[in-house]
């Protein structure tokens, strides 16, 4: 019989957020799930790119993590045999918990919201707010709301040794030297094109980093950003040829863990607002963030990180394509990144962190 509170539960499987980052912002929540039941079985259930990431060094210290097929079919028969008792669900779907419900696990907690209050035996009301909301309290309000304390603490991961093998394997098969001052670059935006930041100047970025500080570039991405890594190559290849073999494209070519590897190895992260900003802050790597139609309020990286902004009258916007001229984030100049890259450059030797 599981207790009143079910913190006696013996077998508590999570769905975490569907999306990289929101999955990054959720760390204190997913913490917090944790320590409530301190004694269970914990189990992650997720699409294989973010069950990846739980397979990382967290304080959610899950017992098992599985990727769920992407069939509705096998996602029932995958929760199904977890034989689970209580269920906690960040994705606020009906879907989600319809699944869950069909999987016969009596305990199924969440927000209460896309009309599946009635398939839900515990449900968190979204709590009116003042001002914008950050992603990572929605998510703290969440477990809150279903009666697990939760404290303010930041996402924070480590990446396991094997994950830093993987990237050293890359950085050694495409002649990144050990100990090379290394610059990420995330130049894709899953969102939509009206938040990323022209490649031609993030090329223009690299290339300085390249030639001033010593830099070499690493470009990151999944496969939809191949034409934004390939613009970066092209106008390197047109405006400084001789830079261009010391900025090295992994575009598509890193799972989630590499990425982890590649990030930590880093020593400051480029990026528009995205999954990979959200890793590398939770990793502690400086981040110079360009944010367009998006709101940081609602979506910055926390810790000691740069934003970068235009101050024009229609952002945020939250559109996926700009029916203007994009001014948000063509406004936003080459200086301005670059100095910001520059800054966290000297902190970190300042403070005896320098080169790797």
């Amino acid at each position: 019989m599981i207790a009143p509170d079910h913190t006696s539960a013996d077998r508590v499987v999570v769905r975490p957020p569907n999306w990289l980052g929101d999955a990054l912002l959720a760390l204190p929540a997913l913490s917090a799930i944790r320590r409530h039941f301190p004694e269970a079985r914990l189990t992650i259930a997720a699409p294989a790119a973010i069950a990846a990431l739980f397979r990382e060094e967290t304080s959610v210290r899950p017992d098992a993590v599985i990727d769920l097929p992407a069939q509705s079919r096998g996602q029932l028969a995958a929760l199904a045999s977890l034989r689970a008792e209580v269920a906690v669900l960040f994705p606020n779907s009906f879907r989600s918990a319809w699944t869950i419900r069909q999987a016969g696990i009596p305990a199924r907690w969440g927000y209460a919201g896309a009309w599946r209050g009635w398939l839900l035996t515990r449900a968190a009301s979204r709590q009116r707010t003042h001002g914008v909301q950050h992603q990572a309290d929605y998510y703290r309000a969440l477990v809150r709301g279903l009666g697990i304390p939760c404290d303010d603490s930041a996402p924070s991961m480590r990446a396991t040794a094997a994950s830093r093998a993987l990237a050293e394997r890359l950085f050694a098969e495409l002649n990144v030297a050990a100990g090379v001052r290394v610059i990420a670059f995330a130049p894709g935006a899953a969102y939509g094109q009206a938040k990323q930041w022209p490649p031609e100047r993030a090329a223009a970025v690299a290339a300085r980093l390249v030639a001033e500080r010593g830099a070499t570039c690493v470009i990151v991405g999944a496969e939809h950003d191949r034409p934004a890594a390939r613009a970066i190559e092209s106008w390197l290849l047109a405006h400084t040829p001789d830079l261009a073999a010391r900025v090295v494209n992994l575009v598509g070519r890193t799972s989630v863990n590499a990425l982890a590897g590649v990030l930590a190895s880093s020593d400051v992260l480029v990026t528009n607002d995205s999954g990979a900003m959200h890793l590398a802050a939770a990793l502690g790597r400086p981040v110079v963030a360009m944010f367009g139609p998006t709101d940081e309020r609602a979506t910055r990286p926390i810790g000691t990180h740069t934003l970068v902004t235009a101050d024009v009258f229609c952002r945020p916007c939250l559109l996926r394509d700009c029916p203007i001229d994009h001014r948000c984030m063509t406004r936003i100049s080459v200086e301005s990144v670059f100095a910001a890259v520059s800054r966290h450059l000297a902190f970190a030797q300042t403070a005896g962190e320098g080169m790797r």
